[in-house]
């Protein structure tokens, strides 16, 4: 068996091909180059370079698509995930460089009302006041106890409507107006009376030299027997603004009030309490109405 090559015609010039045989040395030992052998082969060169470039760049073409319809792809698909986790916003929310951004001049919001500074002078107390605008409804509630309305009463002469040394308070510092309503819950009664003056110096004034004996009278009527008439009765004083309240509290069946009796103490403390809130919600109200004005 021969691996030599038998017979036939001699191999061409395959430039691509290692260990081909030269045109111009073919084997029959002559000097002159074969011309056409070297066309045809320059030929054959120029297709295949022309093929290779044809082909490089279609694959080239066909690499550089895929990778921006990848991008095109990943970039639409993962737009929601990314804003999300980045925080930025999308391109539509972002202004542009060209927008005017405004420019204001630092300001200070003003400073808020005090409502106290409403009930503490006649001159910016002016909403209407009577005895149903402090004391409302026909019955309070304070927590879960309920207190029932009873009698009420208002009058310019202070100390007709007080007792003890307190009609000599209300008057020495200028009393206009005593208001006054009656509460009662399980044969505990209390009276509340709220007294008027023009200025808070004179409502801290009265509240300041009232002493034990300074005492509203009790204000029985409209089913309401009278109560703390002689008996021993428990009493408070307080003011706020220009206003200075009073609440006298005992058994309607006459007994006397001991510091064991809490349901006497509780009933005064509740009204004292609702009081107060009423007087600060009217400074309140003014208030609100005259910042939005």
């Amino acid at each position: 068996m021969s691996f030599g090559q038998q017979g036939g015609p001699p191999s061409q010039w395959d430039p691509w091909k290692p260990h081909s045989q030269q045109p111009w040395n073919s084997g029959n030992g002559g000097d002159t180059p074969d011309w056409a052998a070297l066309a045809e082969a320059s030929e054959t060169r120029n297709k295949r370079r022309r093929l290779l470039f044809i082909g490089g760049g279609a694959l080239a073409t066909i690499a550089i698509g895929t990778a921006v319809a990848m991008a095109v792809v990943s970039a639409n698909g993962d737009s929601d995930a990314s804003n999300r986790t980045t925080g930025l916003p999308s391109t539509a929310d972002i202004p542009s460089s060209s927008t005017a951004v405004p420019s204001f001049e630092p300001t200070s919001a003003p400073p808020p009302l005090d409502p106290k500074e409403f009930v503490s002078s006649k001159a910016k107390d002016t909403a209407p006041l009577d005895v149903p605008a402090l004391f409302p409804g026909t019955q309070l509630t304070m927590g879960s106890t309920v207190y029932k309305k009873g009698p009420t009463a208002d009058t310019t002469n202070c100390a007709s409507a007080a007792q003890g040394t307190l009609p000599k308070v209300l008057t020495a510092n200028k009393c206009t107006r005593l208001m006054r309503v009656t509460y009662i819950k399980d044969g505990v009664a209390v009276t509340v009376g709220v007294a008027v003056f023009d200025t808070e110096a004179e409502a801290t004034r009265a509240k300041g030299q009232a002493d034990k004996q300074s005492i509203v009278r009790s204000l029985a009527g409209k089913g309401v027997k009278a109560f703390c008439n002689g008996a021993v009765c428990r009493s408070t004083t307080n003011s706020y603004g220009r206003y200075a309240y009073f609440t006298i509290t005992g058994f309607t069946s006459g007994k006397d009030v001991t510091t064991k009796d809490t349901a006497v103490f509780s009933t005064g403390d509740d009204l004292a309490q609702f009081t107060f809130r009423q007087i600060r919600r009217r400074g309140e109200a003014q208030a609100s109405a005259a910042a939005n004005q």
